[in-house]
């Protein structure tokens, strides 16, 4: 299997390039829940626009007005009360890097965005297993698993567990994704 995913992952790094991604904080994972990145950029610009960029001015901002600066990523209401909860989180533990276990006892925080903050805010190596992964490793390899830890247990034995391994296969696979329809 290691050398089916390397295989992959060549050919996704010939035909879309280096991509170096994740333009944002932690905050982006909670935002990508539910939407397309386009708006998750749009909910980060207005968050800088309103001088929101940070989990202790999100943290003190009154809950409507952090709801409406979000509106663009869907599911404002409740992504408000995420950022919140998160950024609580966070501040109560910034100088560590908090477990797994620890982001999933958040409410609002799953498998795939707790993976995401792992990965892309602390640099640990978590396979981000989102609906692109699912969708052209179901073509490419003809797999049929369902749950999120088989999907990620089959990246992590395959793989070298590196964070920038994960870190860039996992982009070249949202990049491909965006320009593929996989079903």
């Amino acid at each position: 299997m290691e050398q089916k995913l390397l295989s992959i992952y060549n050919s996704f790094l010939k035909k879309h390039g280096y991509q170096g991604w994740w333009p944002t904080n932690s905050m982006g994972a909670i935002l990508t829940q539910n939407t397309s990145w386009k708006n998750v950029e749009k909910a980060i610009n207005s968050l800088k626009e309103n001088n929101l960029s940070s989990p202790k001015k999100i943290l003190d901002a009154p809950i409507d007005m952090l709801a409406e600066t979000i509106k663009s990523s869907g599911y404002y209401n409740q992504k408000a009360k995420k950022l919140k909860k998160f950024a609580k989180f966070f501040l109560e533990n910034e100088n560590k890097t908090p477990s797994r276990d620890s982001l999933l006892e958040i409410w609002g925080i799953g498998k795939e965005t707790a993976d995401s903050i792992l990965l892309y805010a602390y640099k640990q190596p978590y396979f981000v297993i989102d609906n692109y992964t699912k969708r052209i490793f179901n073509k490419f390899l003809n797999l049929n698993i369902e749950p999120y830890d088989e999907w990620q247990n089959l990246f992590h034995k395959s793989l070298q567990k590196d964070y920038k391994i994960f870190n860039e296969f996992h982009a070249l696979i949202v990049a491909e994704g965006k320009t593929q329809r996989y079903r």
